[in-house]
């Protein structure tokens, strides 16, 4: 690798600590280089700019890309002239070195409720057995739960073969739509059990019989408090809703997350479970086929699981948002 002749100087070389020497004081650091980064002399400010090139969006450096490869930067930063020469492996040990991958991408909500803090905060510490400041009872629980909509049951024109020896399990692409359920579930977090049931459709009566589902057995019958975290789904939006439940259940207390926040209910955790290990692939020859499946899973879960290991706190969460750009409202142009 060699830099271009516009940022290049010919008196002087870089030491491996990055100061500039002649080159009789550079050559043996030089020859003691030990970097992570290209296998001969790589001065570090040009490791660095490489490194921020790629953590621009190329459209705003005059590019019609969305998203960079490793080739693409590596081609960049030699048409403007950063460097005249280096390879495309070089580029990626480079980014490699702080897990720098602008090739990849993934969907996000940025927090917008007004009360993100406070009601994320309350989540955060009733996982953690404190509520209000002050620690919980062992006969308070806490209950986090939600629907999984429209699962679908699936029969493959021709059945399913299982794997072999240097062959994977094969599954026809084609298949019946058998129907599809609303599968609802509540986690107990500190203890791994799971409630569950499946129902035709979402709505306030299914979700009052998950609830009533579980607050009718022991111990959450007798229990002191049993905090319910959910989203704000029309199932269960809002103070209504609370009134509702608690009308009901006094022990009950209805604890909701901030708005776009589903990654605050360990619920969510337990579905993408149940999808990988019950639902993927899927291929029911009928809905109580795909009832019984979930039911069992449920059982099998339960012998097997521990709570979730939550290390997420309200400490975590203080720095996430302080971390955060303010939010922007993004108009078309006129």
């Amino acid at each position: 690798m060699t830099t271009s002749p516009t940022g290049s100087t010919h008196a002087e070389r870089w030491s491996a600590h990055g100061a500039r020497g002649s080159l009789k004081n550079a050559l043996p650091a030089w020859k003691m280089w030990n970097g992570r980064g290209d296998l001969g002399f790589s001065p570090p400010d040009l490791v660095v700019r490489v490194k921020a090139t790629a953590c621009e969006l190329p459209h705003s450096l005059g590019l019609p890309l969305s998203r960079w490869s490793v080739s693409e930067v590596a081609d960049y930063v030699r048409r403007c002239g950063l460097v005249a020469t280096v390879s495309d492996s070089t580029v990626w040990r480079w980014l490699n070195e702080d897990a720098i991958r602008p090739w990849q991408h993934r969907c996000w909500i940025f927090p917008r409720d007004p009360d993100f803090a406070a009601k994320a905060g309350r989540i955060l510490d009733l996982y953690q057995s404190i509520w209000k400041g002050r620690r919980l009872k062992e006969d308070e629980f806490v209950i986090s739960a939600d629907e999984k909509t429209s699962i679908q049951a699936r029969a493959r024109i021709h059945p399913t073969l299982p794997a072999q020896p240097a062959r994977a399990m094969k599954v026809e692409h084609e298949y019946r739509r058998m129907g599809a359920w609303a599968y609802l579930a509540a986690l107990d977090v500190h203890r791994a059990r799971i409630f569950g049931r499946c129902e035709t459709t979402t709505g306030i009566a299914p979700f009052d019989r998950l609830v009533h589902q579980v607050m009718s057995q022991p111990p959450y019958s007798q229990a002191r408090r049993v905090f319910w975290i959910v989203d704000n789904g029309s199932s269960h939006r809002g103070q209504r809703a609370a009134q509702r439940l608690q009308s009901r259940y006094p022990r009950l207390v209805v604890v909701h997350g901030p708005i776009h926040a589903s990654w605050l209910n360990q619920i969510e955790i337990y579905f993408s479970i149940v999808q990988r290990k019950a639902l993927t692939p899927n291929d029911f020859v009928s809905l109580d086929e795909l009832a019984s499946r979930l039911d069992q899973f449920e059982r099998h879960y339960e012998s097997i699981a521990q709570p979730f290991e939550w290390c997420f706190t309200r400490r975590d969460l203080t720095k996430l948002l302080q971390r955060l750009p303010a939010p922007t409202v993004r108009r078309k142009a006129a």
